[in-house]
């Protein structure tokens, strides 16, 4: 008897991650390659394209040779077959490729990527924002791909005069393995303002405005079947021929469809490279100060955050000291909370939401001679603990109506730090039994594509750990976020005029920035 399983993999930040999971959830096989994003500006933030499907042929020939290698993984109960493939990865990105699929420049990614700024400002003069957020749900930030997709026409003519085709990682990825040309609702909703959010289609008039000569991608949702694997991407990857490989959507999306948080009033919270947050409803919320998306499911709204550094300022920390995360933790969880008199602002990306700037920057305040580096590990865990607050009372302002937090991601196997983010909100964390996130949850849509019945994943992963918040610590809390709140509005001017210098220097010595 042959055992049914599927494949996921997630295009990520720093790495692209595999799982090879069977009709019951187990995990079979899992694989990680590490990557590098280019920084070639301050402010600017891109990957080649090509990595994205070099790392998932690489990833599936592993998954796939680990249970061949290994028959005691699936039990004796027979050989392993494919049922489906499970697409994922960070964005919004925009990359833009030509009528034969390649690339004509690299991909541009999410809101850490602040290059487009000009043309925010255009588009938003030109249409109002009024009318972008009636359309869209959002106003024009960082994180929105029209502008960028506007930024390469106006910045790169040589570029735009090839591009004919719009894709995301995990788009890209169904794309090489199936020849479709697909996007998920979910995904085109951040091509803001080009996405109609009430009416789930594209705006094609804006279309025309902005992105044409590029096609629009058909749009399906995320767990919808792109297409099957080519005789010539089964020959690359080892995946049968005639496989079906689902449309996919955004990780963080993902990650919330992986730990069961996609239902009406469920917030997840993924703890990554950055944080990001994904509060589910069934009205289109809007506000200036978040994201307002598709959901991953047809009839699903969403209102989303997202800090610009999280595990990124953590492992710039580990980098500067020298030190491992083992020494760190210990010493941060001895410093207490409040890490001994200092707050951080964690903007040194600069920020998402919900100050929506660009052009923050990292700030430590309280420093002296007797503080050491377990304090500033400590500092920084509470500043993207206080980021997460601020998000959170944001959407609860907004509306949305949060009766559930499941947390996600890599930042999940530690426990001061779920602990922190806990006694930091005031918020109870549910922690499921598998928290690798976006790989797992491609995996899930695409059982659930393929499956009859389909799989719940309640089944596949039920919450195993409770963090409750320390009701001692909270005056405490409150008072370091009123600092918290206050230093931002008290350095902005001055870190506004080191960003400007920051851009300055870059452009005029051709160094490469750090975004």
């Amino acid at each position: 008897m042959r055992v049914q399983c599927t494949i996921g993999v997630d295009i990520g930040t720093s790495s692209s991650k595999g799982v090879l999971v069977d009709a019951r959830g187990e995990i079979l096989a899992q694989a990680t390659r590490t990557h590098d994003v280019s920084r070639p500006r301050t402010g600017w933030v891109e990957m080649d394209g090509e990595i994205w499907w070099d790392e998932f042929v690489s990833l599936a020939r592993e998954l796939l040779a680990a249970t061949s290698s290994v028959p005691e993984l699936v039990e004796g109960q027979g050989p392993v077959e494919v049922a489906a493939v499970g697409v994922s990865g960070m964005g919004p990105c925009i990359l833009l490729a030509d009528d034969a699929g390649e690339p004509v420049r690299p991909a541009i990614l999410y809101g850490v990527d602040t290059r487009a700024g000009a043309q925010i400002g255009r588009m938003t003069a030109e249409l109002g924002d009024d009318e972008i957020t009636r359309v869209g749900g959002s106003v024009l930030t960082s994180q929105a791909g029209g502008p960028k997709i506007l930024w390469i026409r106006d910045e790169e003519p040589d570029a735009w005069q090839r591009a004919r085709r719009l894709f995301m990682p995990a788009s890209w990825l169904a794309h090489r393995l199936t020849g479709a040309y697909v996007l998920d609702h979910q995904s085109a909703s951040q091509v803001s303002p080009l996405y109609d959010i009430e009416g789930e289609r594209w705006h094609d008039a804006w279309w025309e405005r902005y992105a044409a000569p590029v096609e629009q991608p058909a749009l399906l949702w995320a767990g919808d079947v792109a297409g099957t694997v080519t005789a010539e991407a089964s020959a690359l990857t080892g995946i049968p021929e005639g496989t079906p490989v689902i449309a996919g959507t955004i990780d963080a999306w993902t990650e919330a469809v992986s730990v069961g948080a996609h239902g009406v009033g469920d917030l997840m919270l993924m703890y990554g490279t950055t944080m990001f947050l994904v509060a589910t409803g069934e009205e289109t919320l809007r506000t200036p100060s978040m994201w307002t998306t598709a959901g991953a499911f047809a009839g699903t709204r969403n209102l989303a955050g997202g800090l610009s550094t999280s595990g990124a300022l953590t492992g710039w920390l580990k980098d500067l000291t020298g030190s491992d995360y083992p020494e760190l933790l210990a010493e941060a969880e001895a410093s207490g909370a409040g890490a001994r008199g200092l707050v951080m602002l964690p903007y040194f990306a600069g920020e998402r939401t919900p100050i929506q700037d660009p052009d923050a920057r990292g700030v430590i305040a309280g420093l002296t001679l007797a503080h050491g580096r377990g304090d500033l590990y400590r500092a920084a865990l509470e500043a993207t603990a206080l980021g997460v607050r601020h998000n959170v009372q944001t959407m609860r302002d907004a509306g949305a109506d949060i009766r559930r937090i499941v947390a996600v991601g890599g930042g999940t196997q530690g426990r001061l730090w779920l602990q922190i983010v806990s006694d930091v909100t005031g918020l109870v964390q549910e922690v499921p039994q598998v928290t690798i996130g976006a790989s797992y949850g491609a995996a899930f849509l695409a059982a659930g594509a393929v499956a009859d019945p389909a799989p719940r994943i309640e089944d596949w992963n039920p919450v195993v750990t409770t963090i409750a918040p320390d009701p001692a610590l909270a005056p405490a809390y409150d008072a370091l976020f009123d600092r918290y709140l206050r230093l931002y509005a008290g350095t902005a001017d001055v870190v506004h005029e080191l960003a400007a210098q920051q851009m300055a220097d870059d452009a005029g010595n051709g160094k490469e920035g750090r975004a």
